[in-house]
């Protein structure tokens, strides 16, 4: 009896069977859908990795302090209707009482990149303002947090974010790599990372720095509006190197180095992120 109806498990009842479904072995993804989209971290990637290059004047897209957690970064409740995400919804045509939740549409990286760093309680010292925003640099324009990324992207400067202790504490959440990286963030100088949060930066292409012992950006005498330059990328990277970092203030207040720690733990970190996370490497090799 068991084995005959285990048989016909997936063949569902009348109703499943007169559903109309897509065949073939390629999933089509539907441009309407709100919840699932096609991801673009697979976006012009190539065969073969692109060489890891040097980090020229980036700049800080949020300056956060100790015990910033992934629920900080890409929060999983309710979306609210003035934020970029609930903006985003509500161009697609959502009436509100549909938002849902964050993590009811994280198969949609439109609504997860305009969430991240979206929590409404998210402290970032480059404005006084709780929730999702920051100033955009060097004109002090106060916007979005996903504004200011976007308007990063289209001048061509790469984003930094700088935390202080146990960056990435609470659950391990893959979006809170995912969208870093979406909005262009490069690398993530902290005080101290939580482990899973660390290696999953690192699984995204997320190259994260860690401060010297006893140094936080504060004891080196920088406000976080400096641009940062991250220069010996390009010669290669070992695990656990010293790298140093230039931080020039604006309007010829002179440069000031400090040193930073590489938290690419070991030689498969290096692989990860030499090909641009887990995501391009397990393709490049399926692919090969």
């Amino acid at each position: 009896m068991f084995t005959r109806e285990y048989e016909r498990i997936f063949d569902g009842d009348e109703n499943w069977q007169r559903m109309s479904a897509p065949t073939g072995p390629i999933y089509e993804w539907d441009p309407q859908s709100t919840y699932v989209r096609e991801p673009s971290f697979f976006e012009g990637m190539r065969p073969e990795p692109t060489p890891l290059t040097d980090i020229d004047e980036a700049r800080a897209l949020v300056i956060l302090g100790d015990s910033i957690t992934t629920d900080h970064i890409s929060p999983a409740g309710s979306i609210p209707p003035d934020s970029p995400a609930g903006k985003y919804l509500v161009a697609q045509g959502v009436e509100r009482s549909e938002f849902n939740s964050y993590g009811a549409r994280r198969g949609n990286h439109e609504v997860l990149v305009r969430g991240t760093f979206g929590n409404i309680r998210l402290r970032n010292q480059l404005t006084p303002r709780e929730g999702y925003w920051t100033k955009h640099l060097p004109d002090g324009q106060e916007m979005t947090i996903f504004d200011a990324s976007e308007r990063y992207r289209a001048d061509g400067v790469p984003l930094l974010a700088i935390a202080g202790k146990e960056y990435g504490s609470g659950s391990s959440r893959d979006w809170a790599a995912k969208g870093p990286l979406l909005l262009g963030i490069r690398a993530v100088i902290a005080e101290s990372f939580e482990r899973i949060h660390r290696s999953n930066l690192v699984g995204m292409g997320i190259l994260p720095l860690e401060f010297l012992p006893g140094e936080s950006l504060r004891s080196l005498g920088l406000s976080g509006t400096e641009a940062f330059s991250i220069r010996g990328l390009a010669a290669g990277l070992q695990p656990g190197q010293r790298i140093e970092v230039e931080a020039t203030a604006a309007e010829g207040g002179g440069a000031k180095r400090f040193t930073v720690v590489c938290r690419l733990d070991n030689q498969t970190d290096v692989e990860y992120l030499r090909h641009g996370g887990v995501l391009p490497m397990v393709l490049r090799q399926l692919m090969a």
